[in-house]
């Protein structure tokens, strides 16, 4: 009789490597399914071995955070199996279809854990498809994996949190911050001040680096329309026009390089695929999957935990990892764990501060209503604002994947995974409705781009 299929986590960020060392600790060796080179996800991301610099210059005042991360995988890994730049690209009922270079694979399971985790939002400008825009992941990817920087001038445009912590760890990396340029107004209320004091330390961090800027002769400026990025002669970006909202006077800034973002979005197309369901959420205005406070989602088997539920931090995504094995393991035995309680309560206690960065970090609505009509909305099918508000007007369809039936949109390389969010608001705008009857891009296999050579021709090694 052959073994019962094995536990299954994908994602190998704090929420993932959580969730495995919890299972190994009951006695299970999980398989752990990763994109990365190396365990850690975005935020504990690190460079190979003739690149590696200090924990404290790569992660600053995270160190600790991720030397413990580190070496709790490394006392891991002869208890688990470890699959390292290995994507999930399809799944189907108990079997993931797995590609590792030219390699494909099919991985069975019976119980799956996802811990996805998040990529940038963007909202797009005109001429920020120009090389030498990346989003502020890439950035820190850029910093982080290949001790290097995007640009020698760089402008930080968006909002979020990130936008200043990325600012932050380029001027420390040699690079000259031109500004760092927020679209919303954040801080203006003094109603916020004590909800996101909740957040303690995290709160007290980003005010260090906003301080640290100002201190540093960076300037901050907030309540940003941006205009256009400007290119030189060779196609480059070589700057940035944009106002300040609610004037009329226009401002030009010089650089080499932009780093964009606007928060994160939650990576679900893996939960899509798999049935979960989801609903929407009106302050961090994205769909969601629907799942019980412990990870649990209405499909049987399958648990959620990280930034892939909900964009909360990677504090919370490790407790939501740990949290979701024991979810797991209570539903294998019927016991639950002591220490789920007092988890539980993290989490809750999490949830003020978090709602007050999505308050005072809200995601621009007004400017993609305003986005000029030439502005690309989905690169990868050229497709432009105008284009979809055409669709829109001559159809009468409101549903996102009507209009993407019309007029192609998402279904490039991507999958709508970079246009998706701000074309909901672009046709949410254009058909006068709310977002909620948007609805959401339905996720597709491959979920990401994957060599036909490797679908066609490529070696199957089976399970």
């Amino acid at each position: 009789m052959r073994d019962e299929p094995p536990i299954v986590v994908v994602g190998a960020g704090p929420a993932g490597v959580s969730a495995a060392r919890t299972l190994v600790g009951a006695g299970h060796r999980p398989i752990l399914v990763d994109e990365g080179m190396f365990p850690g996800g975005q935020v504990f991301r690190r460079p190979p071995s003739p690149l590696q610099q200090s924990d404290e210059k790569l992660y600053g005042f995270d160190a600790r955070r991720a030397r413990r991360l580190h070496d709790e995988f490394a006392a891991l890994l002869p208890s688990i199996v470890y699959h390292a730049e290995t994507m999930v690209w399809a799944v189907e009922s108990n079997l993931l279809h797995l590609a590792r270079g030219d390699k494909t694979t099919c991985q069975p399971w019976k119980r799956l854990i996802l811990a996805t985790g998040a990529m940038d939002r963007i909202v797009p400008t005109n001429g920020w498809t120009a090389p030498g825009v990346v989003t502020l992941g890439a950035a820190q990817i850029a910093l982080k994996a290949q001790a290097s920087i995007i640009g020698k001038s760089v402008i930080f445009l968006g909002s979020g949190p990130l936008l200043y912590l990325v600012a932050y760890q380029y001027a420390r990396a040699g690079a000259r911050v031109v500004a760092v340029l927020e679209a919303g107004r954040p801080f203006q209320r003094f109603s916020d001040l004590p909800a996101l004091a909740s957040g303690g330390a995290t709160f007290a961090r980003g005010v260090f680096y906003i301080a640290w800027l100002k201190a540093h002769g960076v300037p901050i400026k907030t309540g940003i329309e941006p205009l256009e990025i400007l290119h030189g002669s060779d196609g480059r970006t070589n700057g940035l026009r944009y106002r300040r909202k609610g004037q009329g006077r226009e401002t030009i800034l010089s650089c080499d390089a932009l780093a964009i973002g606007y928060g994160l979005k939650s990576e679900t197309q893996l939960a899509d695929l798999l049935g979960v369901d989801f609903h929407f959420d009106p302050q961090q205005r994205q769909w969601l999957p629907t799942t019980d406070l412990d990870g649990r989602s209405c499909v049987d088997g399958v648990y959620l935990a990280g930034d892939g539920v909900s964009i909360r931090g990677n504090q919370i995504a490790a407790i939501a990892g740990e949290l979701a094995a024991l979810a797991l393991l209570s539903d294998m035995n019927g016991s639950e764990a002591p220490q789920a309680g007092s988890l539980r309560r993290e989490i809750s206690r999490a949830r003020r501060f978090r709602r007050a960065l999505d308050s005072v970090f809200a995601f621009p609505t007004d400017q993609l209503k305003t986005l000029p009509d030439e502005a690309l909305i989905c690169r990868c099918e050229g497709l432009t604002a105008g284009a979809v508000r055409d669709v829109v007007g001559l159809s009468g369809e409101s549903d996102i994947n009507r209009v993407k039936a019309f007029s192609r949109l998402g279904m490039g390389r991507c999958q709508g995974r970079v246009c998706g969010p701000a074309a909901a608001e672009l046709i949410a705008a254009a058909a006068s409705t709310d977002i909620l009857h948007v609805g959401r891009l339905r996720g597709q296999a491959p979920l990401k781009p994957i060599a036909l050579a490797t679908l066609a021709g490529g070696r199957d090694e089976g399970i």
